[in-house]
């Protein structure tokens, strides 16, 4: 691994991929160090940038004594922050909208001090991001639906992505499709066998997104994601007697424990239940694929609403395209856009088994991306091509992480984020999210053949609302002015004010602290020449500007729009 290490940082030396890989190979090759633990402080400010909501002092020198393996242990064992909970404690003085549910967000996304409980602090991180990262694959919005009206029905939703971010993705599969927020925003609740002469047939709605954005997509796949070709033409994973198969399987559920398949009282948190009388038990068309349990793929008739379900998401979950699909997703939402085959085979693997013959198993598939090799040294190794788009709002809790933010209030009522950064939890303009995973920009990456998903947000209007956001958020949400209210959220740039006073030292805390050590000449000659002419003679709190240039210039600048 030592090897390794060195090889890597010579190369990066030799294409000159970042002013700072200098210090890092004197210290690799000064250092007799654990090969689990980083070897700086820039080294674990990267892991984190992809494992949390934002880097802090503290998390980096947390990882750098608990070490790789016992930081993701500890992260996978820790209590799981849920939102609920916020909820019901608001509607004990008010009644709790969306808004509130947002703000449950942003409370476990900083890992701030709880409402509810004021000593305990959200610590699940790792479980926090990765159930972004599934709601961003099994996605609903609480736009243009009914479900816009009913915050339990959207938090129980996120809780249940909380909840199984590290169980099996099988299980997850059904509990989705059983949520009644699911149910509803993609029209499988109270979906009924065929009645011709009323001409109702069964929705393919939820049919179709289970297939084509939740598990397998269009075309079938190689373990590690290139696209199977037959006569140099891609291969269709299902067509439409597939999807009405399977809209046929998902017929006859309703709310929980309803008796009138017509009303009932609606339940928008427990699993939804079937009722067998508006279930098809006639034979299915589901999937076909090597392997398949089922003789071309056709379910007998005669199944229960239950059993004809499960499965159909049987059929779905043994998929050979469903690892390297749900692989590349995680990757791409966490480390790179366009990893490289060998990347996604690896993870793929650790689906298909993970070493003791579970299929599945997301943890140890998160656990896999974040240690893979090029995870830790794709920016050596592919320097043209690592990284990825950073999200808006990821930016934004980055900021805060970072700079401790808090209100004198202890609220978050950051309700509406979409306004200036395009993107709020679960609330997508549609089930095909933020933006495709396919968006390549026109011009050199496009021409490169690499995608840069997170991108598609970057509009003219939007690109300008966003460095609008930044700079009101830093030049005045800030500890101490005096115009502050109680309920807006400000950073504390006192830690860094005394670094200051050197503009080259503070140039270089935030290289490690926000980029991760990747800060290019550009950026670092810029800035030092920007903060050396904010002096006593200039400002009476020059110290304090001087912070507010260095952050405000990282945040819009092209090194931070891509996390390395």
């Amino acid at each position: 691994m030592r090897g390794i290490r060195t090889a890597i940082l010579i190369a990066a030396l030799i294409v000159g991929a970042t002013p700072h890989i200098g210090r890092a190979y004197d210290a690799l090759l000064s250092s007799s160090f654990d090969v689990d633990r980083p070897i700086n402080d820039s080294e674990a400010a990267r892991f984190l940038q992809q494992a949390t909501f934002g880097t802090t002092r503290e998390d980096i020198a947390h990882l750098r004594a608990a070490g790789y393996e016992g930081w993701l242990t500890e992260q996978m064992a820790a209590t799981p922050s849920l939102e609920m909970p916020y909820l019901e404690w608001f509607s004990q003085s008010g009644t709790p909208y969306q808004q509130e549910r947002v703000e449950a967000w942003f409370f476990h996304a900083l890992g701030a001090q709880s409402l509810i409980d004021p000593g305990t602090v959200h610590r699940d991180q790792l479980r926090q991001r990765m159930a972004f990262v599934l709601s961003q694959l099994f996605v609903i919005s609480d736009r243009l639906a009914l479900i816009g009206r009913e915050p339990e029905a959207t938090t129980s939703y996120y809780d249940l992505l909380i909840s199984h971010a590290f169980g099996n993705y099988r299980d997850l599969l059904e509990a989705v499709t059983l949520h009644p927020a699911m149910g509803n925003y993609l029209s499988m609740f109270r979906n009924r066998a065929p009645v011709p002469e009323l001409n109702i047939r069964p929705d393919e709605n939820y049919a179709r997104e289970i297939l084509q954005l939740f598990s397998i997509g269009l075309t079938h796949l190689h373990m590690d994601g290139s696209q199977v070709l037959v006569g140099g033409q891609t291969v269709p994973t299902y067509d439409q007697d597939t999807v009405r198969g399977f809209a046929h399987a998902f017929t006859g559920w309703n709310w929980h424990a309803c008796a009138n398949w017509d009303w009932c009282s609606p339940d928008w948190i427990a699993p939804m239940s079937p009722m067998p009388d508006y279930h098809d038990a006639d034979a299915k068309q589901l999937l076909v694929y090597d392997g398949v349990q089922l003789p071309g793929g056709v379910l007998p008739a005669g199944g229960t609403a239950q059993s004809d379900l499960s499965a159909a998401l049987d059929s779905v979950f043994y998929h050979p395209n469903v690892a390297p699909f749900v692989a590349r997703h995680i990757i791409r939402q966490l480390v790179t856009s366009n990893p490289t085959p060998a990347y996604i085979g690896r993870a793929a693997a650790v689906f298909a088994n993970d070493g003791t013959g579970v299929r599945g198993n997301l943890a140890a598939v998160v656990r896999s991306i974040l240690l893979d090799p090029e995870a830790r040294y794709g920016q050596f190794q592919n320097p043209l091509t690592f990284g990825k788009p950073r999200e808006p709002l990821l930016k934004l809790t980055h900021l805060w992480r970072a700079m401790h933010a808090s209100a004198a209030s202890h609220r978050l009522k950051e309700w509406n984020p979409e306004l200036s950064l395009y993107q709020a939890p679960l609330r997508a303009p549609s089930v095909f999210n933020f933006f495709s995973p396919t968006y390549s920009p026109v011009g050199e990456l496009s021409g490169m053949g690499l995608v840069a998903p997170e991108f598609q947000l970057l509009t003219d209007s939007g690109l300008t609302a966003q460095t609008n956001e930044f700079g009101r958020d830093i030049y005045y949400a800030y500890m101490g002015n005096p115009s502050n209210d109680d309920d807006d959220i400000v950073l504390d740039l006192s830690e860094d004010m005394p670094f200051a006073a050197v503009a080259e030292a503070l140039v270089l805390r935030y290289d490690t602290l926000l980029l991760g050590g990747t800060m290019s000449v550009t950026l670092h000659d810029v800035l030092i020449e920007r903060l050396s002419a904010i002096t006593p003679a200039t400002s009476s709190d020059y110290l304090r500007e001087r912070v507010q240039e260095a952050l405000y210039l990282i945040f819009v600048s092209p090194d931070y729009a891509v996390q390395q």
